[in-house]
């Protein structure tokens, strides 16, 4: 810990990504598949389901590190920003790009999609969850916020592409404390765009349609 205190915050960031990954991998041997799409550095928006804080993780651990470099998180500022150690690793680590979710944020002119654009516009690819919260429910998915369908209009040259996380649950039911030894799968599936005169339902249904698609079998009962 006092080596890694005493390195520069770039150097510093760059052993926890590492650490990060390996552990990820150690403790759920997560594989990606790529189904109807290559792992090719072209800019992409992968959105994903949401049932654990080891989603996000979990996907940027799986992607090659060619890729992972240029891909940014989009999270809350408020969870990342909450102590010292999430305010090194969410914009540190991941480089997440953080939105403010606060109603006062908004009282004050804030927009989310703003910071999203710009890393957009910047060349990064993102991982996002459309969901807008973790779904603890018993249904696959929960209703997707217009996010997706906002970046997708506004960005139209940008690949969107479903992502579906399987057996996270599994790995760590609710009340284990240990990890149980499964694989968690990653499938990236075919990219999906707004089609021309599509309205925000239409989008959103079919988008997550998308992702639905990509779950096993189980999973989406």
């Amino acid at each position: 810990m006092k080596l890694l205190l005493s390195l520069p915050r770039r150097a510093a960031a760059k052993v926890v990504g590492l650490a990060i990954s390996l552990l990820v991998h150690f403790l759920t041997a997560v594989r990606a598949n790529w189904v109807g799409i290559e792992p090719v550095n072209r800019q992409r928006v992968y959105f994903a389901n949401h049932v654990s804080n080891a989603d996000m993780p979990m996907i940027w651990s799986c992607l090659p590190p060619n890729l992972r470099r240029n891909v940014r998180p989009v999270a809350a500022a408020d969870y990342w920003l909450k102590n010292k150690l999430r305010a090194f690793v969410g914009p540190e680590v991941f480089n997440c790009v953080l939105v403010d979710r606060r109603p006062e944020a908004r009282e004050t002119g804030h927009d989310p999609m703003q910071n999203i654009l710009d890393a957009l516009d910047e060349g990064a690819s993102l991982i996002i969850f459309p969901e807008g919260n973790r779904n603890m429910t018993d249904a696959p998915l929960l209703p997707f916020k217009a996010g997706l369908f906002n970046m997708g209009l506004a960005r139209p040259d940008v690949d969107l592409v479903p992502t579906w996380i399987a057996n996270v649950t599994d790995i760590m039911p609710k009340g284990e404390v240990i990890p149980l030894p499964l694989i968690c799968t990653v499938t990236f599936g075919e990219p999906i765009h707004v089609a021309d005169n599509e309205d925000k339902t239409a989008f959103l249904e079919r988008a997550s349609n998308a992702l639905l698609a990509l779950a096993p079998k189980e999973e989406k009962l």
